[in-house]
């Protein structure tokens, strides 16, 4: 082999070698990608969930918040009390005849909204309710006999003023032929009728004093917009923050409670909560009506429609309980243990302008068995009917199904110097129960559900086959090569070298032959 033969050969080998250490290099770069999308792809998916769900006004998500596709249901159902001038006569248990549902479909619509430069959005909540006869088990002029709430609620105040006082009640309430019972129709215990003594109220109590309201009934005034002003954080600056309560009315926390913490108002609304959702986590809801903050803890993983995955949220069961199985509960409790209700109830008197109205879980779930056994006619609670839940899509934040089921209780106080309730005993009597909530999302919005639960890890998947199997194909390609090359080039050496030897040998011989010869 001549010397520009030579230099032609390691010139090729020179770019055959180059060739293959590129090949390695884009194995190795494919190898990299993987790892990447192992570690941090979830992050990538994390940043564009976090962009979709945030409330910008140019944003679905926005619109879908505003003014919620869904169709949310209540189901009323009341007690009737079958047996009244027995229990009062008698001393008699009450007798109670659970009728219902009288179901309302909503229609929800956040208004007057303003963006604030903090990040935040302030509106007020529009709710319009909607009788369903279709759906119903009776219309709302039937008629039914309840306790009467403002009698009972005065009367059960009055008990630790004086007594003339009290005397002096009881003679208004003789003249104005006030019962410790009425009977009145489901859209008036609803929506509102006339009441005697808060109309004597309206003319005799000062101004800063007055109840807001003239009628009385358990919903009213909350069938149109309310006069609530709510704020919360829009997520797009800190997601950890999206749709919790900034303030309400103006104020940053409740003023009801002994603690900072059971004044908190850092709670959602429960239509929606920060994103990412773990088992671990603890959420907590908000509603007016319920005075302090919810807790949720993980239950259980659901699907709903479509086949979404869910986590199922509920209260724990000890959330209504007295501070000495729930320290927890202390501040809810201003006059100490004695003022904590039985296990099971929470007292929002302090929220209802002192009303002795008291919170439970329907049919009492979870609540002391004393207080199913006081009254007749009620049938035990069952979990699947009487729970409080809401099911959760755990990227997104956004409720897949509800059922905000809650029971109104009175707290009546025997008042022996108020003769029209003297036979009325200390008793806690279950007015009636509801559950509020959605069945499930339209499919516009379950299908980009479905899209952000199932695509992104089908996408991880895919990409780590594809990444790591082109690196490693690559790479022991080019290995193979490259050892394949250098075993080429050993053999083609030792060829040589045994070529110029044999060579040398027979030079050798044929000079020998030549010196012989002469």
């Amino acid at each position: 082999m001549n010397g520009s033969q030579q230099k032609i050969c390691t010139k090729l080998s020179s770019t055959y070698l180059r060739k293959w250490w590129i090949t390695i290099a884009i194995g190795v770069c494919f190898l990299i990608f993987g790892i990447l999308v192992t570690f941090k792809f979830s992050s990538i998916v994390n940043i564009a969930i976090d962009h979709q769900v945030s409330l910008r006004s140019e944003g679905q998500s926005f619109g879908w918040w505003a003014k919620p596709p869904v169709e949310p249901r209540i189901n009323i159902y009341v007690y009737n009390v079958t047996n009244a001038n027995e229990f009062l006569n008698n001393g008699s248990k009450p007798l109670l005849s659970e009728v219902g549902p009288y179901v309302y479909t909503e229609s929800w619509e956040k208004v007057n909204i303003i963006e604030n430069s903090n990040g935040t959005i302030s509106y007020n909540m529009r709710k319009i309710y909607v009788f369903r006869e279709d759906l119903s088990s009776g219309f709302e002029e039937d008629v039914v006999v309840v306790p009467n709430i403002p009698m009972l609620s005065a009367t059960s105040q009055s008990k630790h003023a004086a007594r003339f006082l009290r005397l002096a009640m009881a003679s208004i309430m003789d003249i104005l032929k006030i019962k410790p019972f009425v009977q009145v129709s489901i859209g008036q215990l609803l929506w509102g009728y006339e009441d005697p003594l808060l109309k004597l109220a309206k003319d005799v109590v000062p101004k800063e004093q007055k109840l807001p309201y003239e009628e009385f009934g358990l919903m009213y005034g909350k069938n149109g917009t309310s006069m609530d002003r709510v704020t919360i954080f829009n997520g797009v600056e800190d997601i950890t923050q999206y749709g919790i309560i900034d303030k309400y009315n103006g104020h940053e926390q409740l003023h009801h409670w002994l603690s900072d913490e059971c004044n908190l108002l850092n709670g959602t609304d429960g239509s929606i909560f920060p994103p990412h959702i773990e088992t671990d986590r603890v959420l907590h809801i908000y509603d007016k009506d319920l005075c302090r903050l919810l807790p949720l803890v993980f239950e259980k993983e659901v699907e709903t429609k479509g086949g979404i995955r869910g986590f199922r949220f509920s209260p724990p069961s000890n959330v209504f309980n007295d501070m000495e199985s729930n320290p927890d509960n202390a501040c809810f409790c201003p006059g100490g243990p004695e003022s904590c209700p039985p296990n099971g109830l929470f007292n929002v008197s302090l929220c209802q302008y002192d009303s002795p109205i008291m919170l439970s879980f329907p049919h009492f779930y979870l609540a002391d068995e004393s207080l199913l056994e006081a009254v007749e006619g009620i049938t035990p609670p069952e979990k699947e009917k009487h729970e409080f839940f809401i099911d959760i899509q755990p990227d997104m934040g956004t409720t897949l199904r509800a059922r905000a089921r809650i029971q109104i209780n009175l707290a009546v106080s025997q008042v022996l110097d108020i003769k029209q309730v003297a036979n009325f005993p200390d008793i806690i009597f279950p007015i009636l129960w509801f559950e509020e909530g959605i069945d499930q999302l339209p499919d516009e919005i379950t299908n980009l559900m479905n899209f952000a639960a199932t695509v992104p890890p089908a996408a991880r998947v895919l990409l780590l086959i594809v990444f790591f199997a082109l690196g490693a194909l690559l790479l022991a390609l080019a290995v193979f090569c490259l050892i394949r090359k250098s075993h080429r080039q050993s053999t083609l050496h030792l060829e040589g070298s045994n070529y110029l030897a044999t060579a040398q040998i027979d030079l050798e011989k044929k000079r020998a032959k030549e010196t012989t010869k002469y």
